[in-house]
């Protein structure tokens, strides 16, 4: 009768494993079905470390949504600069230790004063773009989903502290990721370890007093493709003829970032103890600055030519300033650029035509092999390769017959 059951169990075991397998041929076959639009990438010799993980979302008669994956060169061992993708789970968390420290009066609109207190931090007792000039959470978070601010995120970074944003991945699952490091400071060693004292005032009333924190814990991971090129511009703008070592830097895998996306719109499709501690209005605040244009924004206000609709929308209309705006859809999402890498993390919704999907995407563009020298393909490469497959994704969702139209009313939001 043991034997019975372990046969079995292992036969479900495997079912289970087969049915959670994603399909890597649905993509490879569109995208090769479309040289016009691909052929840079499919000659590339390593297809510009592209991967892509696609999922459609079908409702049923409730409204759930279920979902099928499809996939294009995804590898979670294949190491990718993840760059400003790691902001959203960060400010996630930021919202999370704020409902879980339970202080009385604080909120996410209290004034946040950081201080510095180790070697290369900076303070921040002010902030222009607020309408208040004040730092907050909330002003934050919205500089981050509106034009990917790197102070702003640094900020929740010291916030919420390395070592509780690497627990919290690891409570949700998210074990391919981690994120140890402030952005565009050379954050690194000790430095990353260390984060700033920050107090929380009402008015002028001290509401909070969070201390300096120190992260003693390291975060290894060795995998593929971490070691790149055959030079790099040091910090005095030297050239040094070494490959580029990413080692000590962030990683955040595309199944990981889908998952958090997933996560952060569809909560109700987890678990209660895989769902994040948000709030309906925290909620709503993530999705409407996820899927605001920043020229749309009045607190912070961001101006064109500088700034413009489709600024921080990669996939479908490829970050283009003369893109033509479909007034129909609406992409909630993250991006992320650098090292030649671009990468969108995105729901797509067109509410007239009841479409949604969701695509996670990167690709990497550094022909001259040397890294830190902001001379990359983002333009040529990058960006149309984005636009296209976004554009080519969402033609076939058109076409795609679903039993039931999904209720999509939950991501509607005036602007």
């Amino acid at each position: 009768m043991k034997y019975y059951f372990t046969v079995i169990t292992l036969f479900m075991t495997i079912l289970s494993a087969s049915a959670q397998q994603i399909d890597t041929v649905f993509l490879k076959n569109l995208i090769e079905s479309r040289p016009e639009l691909f052929s840079h990438i499919m000659n590339h010799p390593t297809h510009n470390e592209v991967q892509v993980l696609y999922t459609q979302i079908d409702r049923d008669e409730n409204n759930i949504p279920h979902f099928t994956s499809y996939s294009y060169r995804l590898d979670w061992n294949r190491y990718f600069y993840p760059a400003s993708t790691v902001k959203l789970p960060t400010a996630i968390f930021a919202l999370e230790k704020l409902n879980e420290l339970k202080v009385k009066g604080l909120t996410i609109k209290s004034t946040m004063k950081t201080d510095s207190s180790f070697a290369g931090e900076t303070k921040m007792l002010a902030d222009s773009l607020a309408e208040n000039g004040l730092p907050s959470i909330e002003q934050y978070i919205k500089e981050i989903l509106l034009v990917s601010d790197n102070f702003a995120y640094n900020r929740l970074y010291e916030f919420v502290g390395r070592a509780e944003i690497n627990d919290k991945l690891k409570k949700y699952k998210l074990n391919n990721t981690r994120i140890i490091g402030r952005l565009a400071v050379g954050d690194g060693g000790e430095g990353a370890k260390n984060t700033n004292a920050i107090d929380f005032y009402n008015r002028n009333k001290l509401i909070y007093h969070q201390p300096a924190q120190y992260d003693a814990r390291e975060y290894p991971m060795h995998l593929d493709n971490m070691v790149q090129g055959k030079g790099y511009m040091d910090k005095n703008d030297k050239l040094v003829m070494q490959p580029f070592d990413f080692g000590e830097k962030n990683v955040y895998t595309i199944s990981d970032q889908q998952s958090v996306l997933k996560r952060l719109l569809f909560p109700e499709t987890f678990p209660e103890d895989q769902r994040f501690n948000l709030t309906k209005d925290q909620y709503k605040l993530i999705y409407r600055y996820m899927s605001m244009f920043p020229t749309e924004s009045k607190n912070p206000t961001y101006h064109q030519p500088e700034y413009f609709p489709a600024y921080c929308k990669w996939l479908f209309y490829g970050g283009d300033s003369t893109a033509v705006i479909n007034p129909n859809i609406r992409i909630f999402d993250k991006i992320g650029d650098s090292y030649g890498y671009d990468i969108d993390n995105a729901y797509i919704v067109d509410f007239k035509n009841k479409v949604e999907f969701i695509i996670t995407a990167v690709v990497q563009s550094n022909d001259s092999g040397i890294y830190n020298t902001n001379k990359y393909e983002y333009k040529t490469v990058c960006l149309p390769f984005m636009k296209n497959l976004g554009q080519v994704i969402y033609q076939y969702e058109l076409t795609r017959p679903k039993k039931y139209l999904p209720d999509l009313s939950k991501f509607k939001f005036r602007y």
